[in-house]
C-alpha cells in the first residue's frame, strides 16, 4: 500500500512562552522488509532558533527545536508518503513460554531490537499483579498464539473511551477502569505480556480507517495510533498486534516508531517558560495513492 501521510499539531499557550525547547518524534521510518519512506517534510511555525534532527537509541527519528522569541502558538506540520508491505503471518514457529524463557537468555545482544529492553516493568507499563492474572487466560501452546489471544481478549473485554483516560495513565489505572484508548489497550497489552515472561513494546504510527459504505472520507478525522510488537522467539522474532482493533498489524499501519511504552515515542515532549496552560489539537490525513497506470 502506498500512502500520503499528513499530521497537524497545534497548541495555544494561556499566555505568550518566553522560550521552548521539545522533542518530536512522528516522521515515519523506513523499515527494511515493512515500510519504506519516499519523501518526508516536517515544518514548525513560528520557525524555531534551533533545530537538529538525530536518531534515537531505539532508531526512530527526532527533531529537537528551541525558542527564544516570545510566542503564544506552535504549529508542527508533518507531510510524508511512504510504502508498506507487510509480510503475510506464515505458519507460527514460536516457541511455548518456557522455551521462550531459554532462547530468551541465549539472546548475548543489548542492541536496540533486543528483548532483554523489553521484558521488565517500565513507565506506562509495569508489571501488575491482577494484568498478569488476566494474561494467564490466554497461555497457549505458543508465544504468537498467547499474544494474539489476548490481543482478541483486550479488544473484547474493554471498551473505547476517548474521556476516560489522558495521556498520563498507566496500564494499571486503565485496566481497573476496563476503558481507554489505543495508547491504554497497549500499556496493558505489554504489561500482561512482561508478566508472563514475553517481551514486548510499543509501536506509534498511524492507521488508515475506511469510512462507512457511501460516506465521503472526513478530512482530519484520523488520529495518531498505537500498537504492541512482541518477541516470540529465535524463529518468530518481532510480530505486531493491534488490540484496539483485536488483529495483528496489517498494511494499514504504519509505523513512526517504537519503544518501551509512549513515553518513549511520544508525539512531543519538552518545556515552556510561561505561565497558565495550553490547549492541544491533533489532525491526521492517511490518504492511500492510486497510481496510474502508463
Amino acid at each position: 500500500m502506498l500512502y500520503d501521510i499528513r499530521l497537524h499539531l497545534h497548541y495555544d499557550y494561556a499566555a505568550a512562552a518566553g522560550g521552548g525547547r521539545h522533542q518530536i518524534r512522528v516522521l515515519p521510518s523506513t523499515i527494511p522488509g515493512v515500510q519504506r519512506v519516499i519523501a518526508a517534510s516536517l515544518s514548525f511555525a513560528p520557525a524555531p532558533n534551533e533545530r537538529s534532527d538525530f536518531s534515537d537509541f531505539f532508531g526512530n527519528n527526532v527533531t529537537s527545536i528551541a525558542f527564544r522569541d516570545a510566542h503564544d502558538a506552535l504549529d508542527i506540520r508533518m507531510s510524508a508518503r511512504v510504502s508498506v508491505s507487510r509480510p503475510e503471518p506464515g505458519l507460527d514457529v514460536s516457541p511455548d513460554i518456557g522455551r521462550l524463557r531459554q532462547e530468551l537468555a541465549a539472546v548475548r545482544s543489548l542492541a536496540p531490537d533486543a528483548p532483554h529492553h523489553f521484558l521488565t516493568g517500565s513507565t506506562h507499563a509495569g508489571i501488575d499483579a491482577a494484568i498478569t492474572l488476566y494474561a494467564q487466560g490466554s497461555v497457549g501452546s505458543s508465544a504468537a498464539g498467547t499474544a494474539m489471544d489476548l490481543c482478541n481478549r483486550i479488544h473484547r473485554d474493554f471498551t473505547y473511551d476517548g474521556e476516560a483516560t489522558t495521556v498520563r495513565t498507566r496500564a494499571s489505572d486503565a485496566f481497573r477502569l476496563k476503558r481507554g484508548v489505543c495508547q491504554d489497550f497497549s500499556h496493558i497489552m505489554i504489561a500482561g505480556l512482561r508478566g508472563l515472561g514475553i517481551p514486548a513494546g510499543y509501536v506509534s504510527g498511524f492507521l488508515r480507517t475506511i469510512p462507512p459504505k457511501g460516506k465521503p472520507r472526513l478530512e482530519g478525522a484520523d488520529a495518531m495510533h498505537a500498537w504492541v510488537k512482541a518477541w516470540c522467539g529465535r524463529d518468530a522474532g518481532w510480530q505486531e498486534f493491534d488490540p484496539t482493533n483485536g488483529m495483528r498489524a496489517s498494511n494499514d499501519h504504519i509505523t513512526v516508531g517504537h519503544g518501551r511504552d509512549y513515553s518513549d515515542v511520544a508525539p512531543i515532549v519538552g518545556v515552556l517558560k510561561t505561565t497558565g496552560g495550553q490547549v492541544g489539537e491533533q489532525a491526521v490525513d492517511v490518504i492511500p495513492v492510486v497510481l496510474e497506470k502508463a
